[in-house]
């Protein structure tokens, strides 16, 4: 079965992007996954076509209706066990750990907010797991449900040439990723390190620990104390 994602939008249009190009745009062109924009203004329920309206209490902007919203999510996943994603700049942090959680799965449902955010009673009620993908702020939720999309789609099964190619990448071992070099061997007086051309495996591979370890530990220290142990050969 396909990996499915249901991407509930106002601006159904943004998608699938950057995702049509390269790898994943092979991948959806050959059925490996597919991608289903809903419009959610399809589901309003005046002749205007509402979709927002003012934020209870007084405030700045406008606040995604929940009446809306929940037609637009149950016409899409109402007996499907999909993950229900509201990208949104205060849920947990997308972790590559959380993004292979839900390759192994059947899909998702993501729901693009806009505005000043989505009515509260609609995320309790439909189950929506709130997701950032950083600490900033977007105009809407379309850029980050690509972003989401964009980690997921490249580490299903058969969507890269070499399935090792996303085992061995920052985060995955929870540290940041040793350098790369390729030919030429010399370039502008600058060499590839003697130890990556010597052909003694275990050395290389104690080689990008150590390499990997001390990025981590200049660039995100935060990320030590949870990172994975190398491998004893």
């Amino acid at each position: 079965m396909a990996f499915k994602a249901t991407v509930l939008t106002l601006y159904p249009d943004m998608f699938p992007g950057h995702l049509g190009y390269s790898l994943a745009g092979k991948a959806l062109e050959r059925g490996q996954w597919v991608i289903e924009p809903v419009q959610i203004r399809d589901f309003a329920l005046d002749k205007h076509r509402s979709v927002d309206d003012t934020p209870a209490g007084g405030g700045a902007g406008m606040v995604l209706k929940p009446d809306v919203l929940a037609a637009a999510i149950d016409s899409v996943s109402t007996d499907d066990t999909r993950p229900r994603l509201l990208m949104s700049p205060r849920g947990k942090p997308l972790t590559q750990k959380r993004v292979r959680q839900l390759a192994e799965g059947d899909g998702v449902v993501i729901i693009c907010g806009r505005f000043e955010g989505v009515d509260q009673r609609v995320i309790d009620a439909r189950g929506l797991e709130e997701v950032c993908i950083g600490d900033y702020i977007l105009s809407g939720g379309e850029p980050a449900a690509l972003t989401l999309l964009d980690a997921v789609v490249r580490i299903l099964p058969g969507v890269m040439g070499n399935d090792l190619s996303g085992v061995h990448e920052s985060f995955e071992g929870g540290l940041l990723e040793h350098p790369h070099y390729t030919r030429p061997q010399v370039w502008e007086e600058r060499d590839i390190p003697a130890v990556l051309t010597s052909g003694n495996h275990k050395a290389i591979d104690a080689w990008r620990h150590e390499q990997a370890l001390a990025l981590t530990r200049e660039r995100r220290p935060d990320l030590l104390p949870k990172a994975a142990q190398p491998e004893t050969k």
